[in-house]
């Protein structure tokens, strides 16, 4: 089976991110049996994150009873996507005549060779055999061959046992390991070949200088972003197979024509929902109850001026499914994230946080939405000094943090660095105690991220 095609939402994930992949891993899933018809579905879709869960995710996916998304590190290609899985194997007191008869039924050059308990003790190659028969011409006197001792010595290998030529001077790799670098070594090993092995030491691969002779790369969708910068490390290297998003297109590159759903609506949910209804495949109470969590957290219970029509008939439409209350579902929601006392200043602050670029600098937008804006305010001396480390390690233009009040339907400037130009775009004199309040200031993208990068 092919390697599984990653779905997976951008750095510093949310809501959005984390359900956009979770439900359009699951559609993909159930297209790809369709058109098997019964038989080996051609592709897996595995949903990932690339960072912390949020709490109302790690919620709304264990009330539905979904397992979290995978952390993904990158998508480097890795030393699992080459190497062959369940080499074949022979225990060390078989004969050279059994591993020659493995050799040759499987069309391979090497062979694993385990111990009574089946861990891993070396490899068997057919160059190793080939070294030995061709050991057996030293018995050839110069002027006087020999050729029947030659002959003896031959026919007695063949019950030789594996164990006296097995090599064990064996380059080792991790299965996680980084392609580029596992390439490196095994060209400068004497051996063709390498193991990996697992915890228990038993070999689950192999890797040959063959495998690594064509480069593969690991195929991806990406949901809620488009964004080289939010993207996995690695990105470049990897095959981008789709995009689903709702915010500007920007700077992720493909080789190839893809499938691009890119239309302006409040959540990346909302375009994965209408295509389930597109292709006609049922939407489970669990799937639809976890598309729902993600639309009203980001359109902040439809009150954001990104909320279309469109988030609405879907709002509908899920919370039918679901079997809830879309408003007290999203108040829920939201109330899983958790106290404003005792949550840590970086996830407070870094939690749902994007970086953009504006010429020649970077800037740091980052929001928290909440019900209680007092008791973020009361931090505000600890946060300030959050944001300045910031800016001091990651060389910022400005970081700008808005606390979205959503009973309010407004947002609490707080901002570091160059206040200036905040200052301009706005309007406003955003000092540097108390913040500025901001009414109706509910959307990062449409109100804030969007007028900020028009400068």
């Amino acid at each position: 089976m092919a390697a599984p095609i990653i779905v997976v939402g951008h750095k510093n994930p949310d809501n959005d991110s984390i359900c956009a992949a979770v439900g359009y891993a699951y559609l993909k899933n159930r297209l790809a049996e369709r058109e098997a018809e019964g038989g080996e579905p051609a592709a897996v879709y595995v949903p990932a994150r690339l960072g912390p869960l949020p709490p109302e995710s790690a919620w709304v996916l264990q009330q539905n009873g979904i397992p979290a998304p995978e952390v993904l590190a990158h998508v480097h290609a890795r030393v699992s996507d080459v190497m062959t899985c369940d080499p074949i194997s022979i225990g060390h007191d078989d004969t050279l005549l059994s591993a020659g008869r493995l050799l040759r039924q499987h069309n391979v050059r090497a062979l694993v060779v385990t111990d009574d308990d089946g861990a891993y003790r070396g490899l068997i190659t057919t160059r190793m055999i080939a070294e030995r028969y061709i050991s057996a011409t030293d018995m050839l006197e110069e002027g006087a061959a020999n050729e029947m001792a030659v002959a003896g010595n031959l026919i007695a290998s063949l019950g030789q046992k594996v164990s006296e030529i097995t090599e064990t001077d064996v380059l080792v790799l991790d299965k996680e390991g980084l392609l580029k670098e596992a390439v490196e070594d095994l060209m400068a090993s004497a051996l063709r070949e390498a193991v990996v092995l697992d915890d228990e030491g038993h070999a689950i691969g192999i890797v040959t200088r063959s495998d690594v002779a064509v480069h593969p790369h690991r195929k991806v969708i990406l949901v809620d972003h488009n964004e080289t910068r939010q993207a996995a490390n690695g990105i470049e290297e990897a095959e981008v197979v789709e995009i689903v998003d709702h915010h500007r297109i920007a700077d992720v590159m493909t080789a190839n024509p893809i499938k691009f759903l890119n239309l302006p609506v409040g959540s990346t949910a909302t375009i994965v929902a209408m295509e389930f209804d597109r292709h006609g495949v049922e939407l489970p109470p669990n799937i639809a109850s976890v598309l729902l969590s993600a639309i009203m957290t980001d359109t902040v219970i439809l009150k954001s001026p990104t909320t279309t029509y469109v988030d609405r008939d879907q709002v509908e439409r899920l919370s039918r499914i679901a079997g809830v209350d879309p408003m007290e579902f999203g108040l829920a929601v939201f109330k899983c994230r958790g106290g404003e006392d005792d949550v840590p200043v970086e996830k407070l602050v870094g939690a749902d946080a994007k970086e953009f670029i504006i010429g020649d600098a970077t800037v740091l937008i980052a929001q928290r939405e909440t019900v209680d804006l007092p008791a973020v305010m009361h931090r505000e001396a600890e946060i300030r000094e959050h944001m300045r480390r910031l800016l001091a390690d990651h060389g910022y233009e400005f970081v700008l943090f808005m606390v979205t009040d959503i009973m309010a339907e407004g947002s609490q400037f707080l901002c570091e660095g160059n206040r200036r130009i905040v200052n301009r775009v706005f309007g406003i004199d955003c000092k540097g105690e108390g913040g500025t309040w901001m009414p109706g200031i509910l959307s990062r993208k449409k109100q804030v991220a969007a007028r900020i990068l028009g400068v």
